[in-house]
């Protein structure tokens, strides 16, 4: 518990020296792939992002990765303060909006593409200017993109997502496949820096302007790479027309720009389609890691739109496939009986499925269901450890990043919210297929104040995630409110 009591009194002295204040509020910012921690520090006018990672290594790429570009004038967040040996600091709050969450909200319209249009003009300048100032043995993990690092992307795509699913394939031969076209992609002459994991997820808006974050995973590699990381991503499904707009796009800015030599355009859209599949196949590797064996949401509810990528890609490119053992592998694997079982139903506007959730206190009672049909599940929290029993937590809610913390790495809450998450999800997609208008979901505690406000909050992060359903959530002890007990 020490660890987190050091957490915020480091954070709260990095926005003090910043600002003069200790922070009001402290959200804590839901994690994604990695390890890093980030939360939303807030005091009146001012906000800032905290980080923590305890790899200094890592710390230190991004510090100068951002030194770098913004020498160069690219939008990227202004490093306000840095803690002891680098393992926290301090930066600009671009805001909380990215690229992805306005493409789901707004749709595929003009205003949108052209934010993407805009993305990829900045993309040049990271790779090709930007890039040139760059000393590639300060890089966090690699410095280039070269033979044996996209062979181990390969495998992660071997390992963490076919052989999860038992997919049957000759060993010998796929192996030596990847091996080859390995080689083959290392030895594309077009190098510049490499974003690594330029999404529109990682792409935020700042005063409508895309600002860009999570660059420190960048190395020596395929300007390529980055291209279909953005427009092949799994969650964004960007139409054909688009892509190719997009890519064609980004090769006028190479063009326009005197500062770049000219690149003969035919061969770089080869190597790009490769790259596609390249990026496909790593990202389902992610998603099976994280999804498949860590069972986390996020990654599971993103394999399907994964597999139609891929799908997508065959249905397009996959005579260009040198691979016969990888291309039949390939095949398998948006067949009918896999792709389905990771279909997961959304939202259907017209005729939304309304979910409240609440947290409450036993003590106190349960909320009355107002629902026709009175369905709905209630969960009692109790039998998790309770950190309102220690001191540093008393004050503090469900809500507050040292109580998440403490609810994620000290107790079973993790194990309790799967296989709550894998109970409601039935009934959810049930409901959303058969049109079903209402549905609760409660959890109870002592007090109402840590771990049913946990829960809850989580509850309504998942129902986002993976259904894209804006759940009602009502703190019944802790927001205001008259609704009736039980």
């Amino acid at each position: 518990m020490k660890q987190y009591k050091d957490f915020t009194e480091q954070i709260n002295q990095l926005f003090k020296e910043q600002f003069g204040k200790t922070p009001e509020h402290i959200d804590y910012i839901p994690q994604s792939g990695s390890d890093r921690v980030y939360t939303r520090l807030i005091e009146g006018e001012h906000s800032a992002i905290a980080a923590y990672c305890p790899n200094v290594k890592e710390n230190n790429t991004y510090l100068y990765f951002t030194e770098i570009f913004r020498k160069h004038q690219l939008s990227v967040p202004e490093i306000f303060q840095k803690g002891p040996n680098n393992k926290y600091y301090l930066m600009e709050d671009l805001g909380k909006n990215s690229l992805l969450d306005l493409l789901i909200q707004e749709g595929k319209t003009p205003e949108v593409k052209a934010l993407f249009v805009k993305a990829v003009e900045d993309l040049v300048n990271f790779q090709w200017i930007a890039g040139n100032d760059i000393d590639y043995s300060r890089c966090f993990h690699h410095q280039s993109f070269d033979k044996n690092t996209i062979l181990s992307d390969l495998n992660y795509f071997k390992y963490y997502f076919v052989d999860v699913l038992k997919i049957e394939y000759d060993k010998k031969e796929l192996q030596e496949e990847f091996e080859l076209w390995s080689q083959q992609l290392a030895g594309e002459g077009i190098k510049t820096f490499m974003y690594r994991d330029f999404q529109s997820r990682n792409i935020i808006l700042n005063d409508g302007k895309p600002a860009y974050i999570d660059f420190q995973g960048g190395m020596y590699g395929l300007p390529h790479y980055d291209l279909a990381s953005l427009l092949w991503q799994a969650k964004a499904q960007l139409p054909t027309d688009w892509k190719k707009d997009i890519l064609d796009h980004y090769l006028k800015s190479i063009k326009d720009s005197k500062k770049i030599a000219d690149i003969d355009e035919i061969q770089f859209k080869k190597t790009y389609i490769e790259c596609v599949l390249l990026r496909i196949l790593q990202t389902l590797g992610a998603y099976g890691n994280r999804g498949l064996i860590e069972r986390k949401q996020h990654f599971i509810s993103s394999i399907h739109p994964a597999l139609m990528q891929l799908k997508e890609y065959l249905d397009e490119y996959s005579i260009l496939i040198r691979f016969p053992e990888l291309l039949n592998l390939l095949e398998a694997l948006v067949q009918p009986n896999i792709v389905d079982n990771f279909y997961k139903p959304k939202q259907n506007e017209a005729k939304p499925l309304k979910i409240d959730i609440y947290s409450f206190s036993y003590k106190k009672g349960l909320p009355i269901d107002e629902s026709d049909h009175g369905g709905g599940f209630v969960f009692d929290c109790r039998g998790i450890l309770n950190p309102g029993r220690f001191e540093p937590y008393k004050m503090l809610t469900g809500k507050d990043y040292p109580v998440q913390e403490f609810l994620k790495t000290q107790t079973l809450m993790p194990v309790f919210l799967q296989n709550i998450f894998s109970t409601i999800d039935i009934t959810i997609e049930n409901y959303l297929s058969r049109e079903f208008d209402r549905l609760s979901i409660c959890f109870g505690c002592t007090g109402g104040q840590h771990r049913s406000v946990f829960a809850a909050e989580q509850t309504k992060n998942h129902l986002k995630e993976v259904y894209n359903i804006e759940a009602n959530l009502i703190h019944l002890e802790q927001d205001e409110n008259s609704i009736k007990r039980r």
